[in-house]
């Protein structure tokens, strides 16, 4: 442990940063072990990713040190950065090699969009919600990633202009598929989004086979409901 007795205030307070960033660290590594490769996740460019992406630099001072505890942390404005696990799942489901265009709707914190642009060539995200999206701009900005674009708009309009997407994945939970997600789907793209009513809801996946939709229900979960101007979305 390092001896802070007689430092200066600025080299205390290097000293203290330090040791912040071993201990986020060291419980990165525990979230590694314990809610992700013990519950399943095998796929090691997503294990990787989440090692090197710092999730306590997506949310706020107070929120820090529950940054890589095993349930959602909250963001402002009522939304939530998704547990660890369900975050790494939905990742491991869309099986991404790093040569996708990729579709993120619901940018919220950006640790999410972090993790996409670590896994793929480049990443569309779209947030309803302003602040958040300039938020997590700076963050992302900060943190060196370049191949990233976030668009303020509906996320249940999907974003045709930079369609057809090899991957789209969804943080935000839709009464239904929209049409538009599954337009702006390539052939053989897939397609991972929590599907059900606001209390509860299944986590799909979706593939694109001959135009046709193949859905999987992979497991229940519970998001924050998707803000849309689509009226079937708000029922």
């Amino acid at each position: 442990m390092t001896n802070l007795r007689g430092a200066s205030p600025a080299r205390m307070g290097n000293d203290v940063a330090a040791m912040r960033v071993d201990e986020f660290s060291v419980q990165r590594e525990l979230m590694l072990r314990t809610q992700l490769r013990a519950r399943g996740i095998r796929d090691e460019r997503v294990l990787a990713a989440m090692a090197r992406v710092p999730r306590h630099e997506f949310v706020d001072e107070e929120f820090r040190s529950q940054a890589y505890e095993d349930h959602p942390v909250p963001i402002g404005q009522d939304q939530t950065l998704s547990q660890p696990y369900i975050v790494a799942m939905m990742l491991q489901a869309l099986a991404l090699d790093g040569s996708e265009r990729v579709l993120e709707i619901g940018t919220g914190s950006g640790y999410q969009t972090a993790l996409l642009a670590e896994l793929a060539r480049e990443v569309f995200s779209v947030e309803r919600l302003p602040c958040l999206a300039r938020s997590a701009e700076a963050v992302l900005r900060r943190l060196g990633y370049q191949n990233i674009t976030v668009v303020v708009g509906d996320g249940g309009q999907g974003l045709p202009q930079r369609a057809p997407f090899a991957a789209i994945i969804v943080a935000a939970a839709a009464r239904r598929i929209p049409p538009a997600w599954f337009a702006q789907l390539r052939e053989g793209g897939r397609l991972v989004a929590p599907v059900g009513p606001a209390y509860a809801q299944n986590l799909q996946f979706v593939e694109k086979h001959n135009g046709q939709a193949l859905i999987t229900n992979l497991e229940e979960c519970r998001f924050v409901p998707l803000i849309s101007d689509l009226g079937s979305l708000r029922e």
